[in-house]
């Protein structure tokens, strides 16, 4: 990295030799305008308006419209009185909580390198800086302006941030501000449920430029006489949705599906609440309950287990059942054989005197 500056910054009586480098670069891809027919360079002359001949740098000056025609020219010796132009001191205002500070007011940032023997001073104040965890607010002068500017540690080193002024940042004025828009809680809950399924730590390397990606692949295939694969097109903006709930539910939904929950694991989180999860657990209970008593209902009585059409078993029972039809046959024939008793006389007589 090149130096763009150097100075001093300045806090009470400690003063502190700085570097200024840049501390971030546009990633972008640059083109030259072109002859499209045989790719010759489009130059562009410097002309007076009222003349119409060429200038050259050295005679041109920055002039300040009035409107009207009228024009205030002012030379490099007009700036060169400024007190800016030879200051070359980061004047500390105040330090300050960093929250205090809108991000809309941050401009630029820059690294600032102790030089010569400032290493000291300038750990001390980084040190001072993190233990107390306030930003200095700080005056700078670059490019022939004066800035404001914060101080604060990235990384071990400071970092200087140039802001807007106060002035410089505009006042919204919008219609719909006027307007008495009110939200229903269970749109406003449903918004939040989207949030917190679309929440995350923020890690600046996750994300990159897809079009300059595209566009040097563009490039590449130009040089090396390829076929350019065409990138998958993205999906259209879903256009102004007339249900709002119904798109914050779906929305929910395609969330979910993006980080990867199946629908059991999400049917799971629904039943992880108190009462969900008592519901469910009564219903568990309650069909347990019918399935036991519908199995003891359905279930047969226990009966013997019949004897095996074994050649023994065959055996056994045969002699059995042969022997009492022979006991069964002989009582019948012996109950036929028996003569039936005659009553005599004598007989007759007996039973009347007894």
């Amino acid at each position: 990295m090149r130096a763009i500056w150097k100075g001093a910054v300045s806090f009470g009586l400690v003063s502190i030799a700085v570097k200024l480098f840049s501390a971030t670069e546009e990633k972008d891809i640059r083109f030259h305008q072109v002859h499209r027919t045989d790719g010759g360079r489009i130059k562009y002359k410097r002309t007076c308006s009222i003349d119409g001949e060429e200038v050259t740098y050295d005679d041109i000056a920055k002039g300040y419209d009035l409107g009207g025609g009228e024009m205030v020219i002012l030379t490099d010796e007009d700036f060169a009185e400024l007190p800016l132009t030879t200051s070359r001191a980061i004047d500390v205002l105040q330090f300050v909580p960093a929250e205090q500070i809108d991000p809309l007011l941050f401009a630029k940032a820059y690294y600032l390198e102790p030089e010569g023997q400032a290493a000291k001073p300038y750990v001390l104040l980084r040190d001072a800086l993190t233990e107390s965890d306030r930003v200095a607010i700080v005056k700078v002068a670059l490019r022939q302006r004066e800035q404001l500017a914060t101080l604060r540690v990235h990384d071990d080193v400071l970092v200087l941030n140039t802001m807007l002024w106060p002035d410089e940042v505009r006042t919204p004025d919008f219609g719909f501000l006027d307007e008495d828009i009110e939200t229903r809680p269970a749109e406003l809950a449903m918004a939040s449920s989207l949030i917190d399924s679309m929440a995350g730590s923020f890690k600046a390397d996750e994300f990159t430029d897809n079009y300059r990606a595209a566009l040097q692949e563009v490039i590449d295939a130009k040089v090396e006489g390829r076929e350019v694969v065409a990138p998958e097109e993205a999906e259209e903006a879903p256009a102004a949705a007339v249900d709002l709930m119904a798109a914050l539910k779906a929305s929910v939904e395609r969330a979910k599906q993006a980080r990867g929950e199946a629908p059991e694991e999400r049917a799971r989180d629904i039943a992880a609440t108190p009462i969900s999860a008592a519901k469910s657990a009564a219903k568990t209970s309650s069909g347990t309950a019918t399935r036991s008593t519908t199995a003891k209902k359905a279930a047969p009585a226990k009966k013997s287990a019949p004897a095996k059409n074994t050649p023994a078993a065959k055996a056994t029972a045969a002699p059995a059942q042969s022997t009492a039809s022979k006991a069964t046959a002989a009582k019948t024939t012996a109950a036929k054989k028996a003569p039936a008793k005659k009553t005599t006389p004598a007989t007759k007589a007996a039973k009347k005197s007894a």
